[in-house]
């Protein structure tokens, strides 16, 4: 059987996200493995040229970066009391590739992530970040849908 000593699970904060987490944190607790959790903060529009009162674009990155700590912060207090084997990070871009990037330089064996099962029309115009990520990461990604 394959040992997972570092999984990594992408997280978007979402209800299908937490249901996901329970999968991750599952097997990171039977096969005492690392766990790593990543949030991408998808690269903002470009709002230089318009209009946006009382905030410079700057700081708007900074307050939303601020922001995501935050949640990564008392998302893990609240979910991982008594496991200790993980490590949070919260990064910048497009979602997919942040989250391969990720797994491939620190070596995961299994990427864990939600999907939200957008069908039709929805996933022609948003895409799947999941669909993304199974198609380019160089190791094995569960998917967990949200029933």
């Amino acid at each position: 059987m394959k040992k997972f000593s570092t999984i990594l699970f992408a997280n978007d904060f979402s209800e299908g996200a937490n249901h996901a987490f329970d999968y991750a944190l599952s097997l990171a607790k039977q096969y005492s493995s690392k766990l790593l959790i990543v949030h991408v903060i998808n690269e903002p529009v470009d709002l230089r040229g318009f209009y946006v009162p009382h905030i410079s674009f700057e700081n708007l990155e900074q307050e939303i970066a601020d922001s995501a700590d935050k949640m990564m912060h008392r998302f893990c207090s609240e979910n991982l009391a008594g496991f200790d084997n993980f490590e949070r990070f919260v990064l910048s871009g497009v979602p997919y590739e942040e989250i391969v990037k990720k797994a491939d330089e620190s070596g995961a064996d299994l990427i864990i992530m939600g999907t939200h099962g957008r069908k039709g029309v929805d996933h022609l115009l948003f895409g799947s970040t999941a669909e993304r990520v199974v198609r380019n990461a160089l190791c094995p990604v569960m998917t967990v849908r949200l029933s």
